[in-house]
């Protein structure tokens, strides 16, 4: 064989393996995802001179939502649909020297899915919250009003489930320091967050009567705002 020959050969098998795809190939795109808001009844962004003392005498109470902008969830389509489940807790939620548990929750499944698509939302919910949304009090179907603004408005969200509970937030700015030396103090309540920003809290609402204690709040820094994605 001469050497042009085995030249040739060479290059042949280059080309070969630049075209041959790389294991695995792209990657793979997730099952479902879509969009989260927290709040809860104590601030999430601020300082120890601050959550110290709330600690065990507010923060017991969280509504959490979710929409799904695409994806299943156990082979169920949930795509569009949204999921808000209401928790009381028996301790602050967050606090490591605490327990939360036992909590009582409500979930409020949009009117728009089915009976098998109310079924998995509450499961998928559940699934995402680490025993917090286990103990079932009641399941409501409501109308829900989903809404988070671009990153050009970064932290600004309305949640609005029938008449039972409501978010509204906007991005945290300086002027809502009060430690000055304020950062994210506790973590969200939900497991697999893509990201998740600190926002204050424009209205925090819950008007149900399944879990002995109704509250509206407002101004705190207690919402977070973000995405989701398994």
């Amino acid at each position: 064989m001469t050497g042009s020959t085995r030249l040739a050969g060479f290059c042949a098998a280059l080309l070969l393996v630049a075209a041959t795809p790389a294991f695995g190939g792209s990657p793979k795109a997730p099952a479902i995802s879509g969009e989260y808001v927290e709040s809860r009844t104590a601030d999430v962004y601020t300082g120890p001179c601050f959550a110290n003392g709330e600690v065990n005498l507010t923060g017991r109470e969280a509504v959490m939502a979710w929409h799904v902008a695409q994806g299943s969830w156990q082979n169920v389509p949930l795509t569009g649909l949204s999921v808000v489940a209401v928790v009381r807790a028996s301790a602050t939620l967050g606090d490591p020297y605490s327990k939360p548990l036992p909590a009582r929750s409500v979930f409020i499944v949009d009117s728009r899915a089915s009976k098998q698509q109310q079924a998995a939302l509450v499961n998928f919910a559940q699934a995402q919250a680490q025993g917090l949304l286990n103990d079932v009090a009641a399941v409501e179907v409501q109308s829900i009003q989903f809404a988070v603004e671009g990153h050009e408005h970064h932290g600004v969200a309305r949640v609005e489930a029938g008449n039972l509970a409501r978010i509204a937030t906007r991005a945290i700015s300086s002027f809502d320091d009060i430690c000055h030396n304020e950062s994210v103090f506790y973590q969200p309540l939900a497991a697999n967050l893509t990201h998740a920003s600190p926002a204050y809290s424009s209205a925090n609402e819950y008007r149900g009567n399944h879990l002995g204690e109704n509250w509206r709040e407002s101004g705190r820094r207690g919402s977070f705002v973000g995405h989701f994605a398994l």
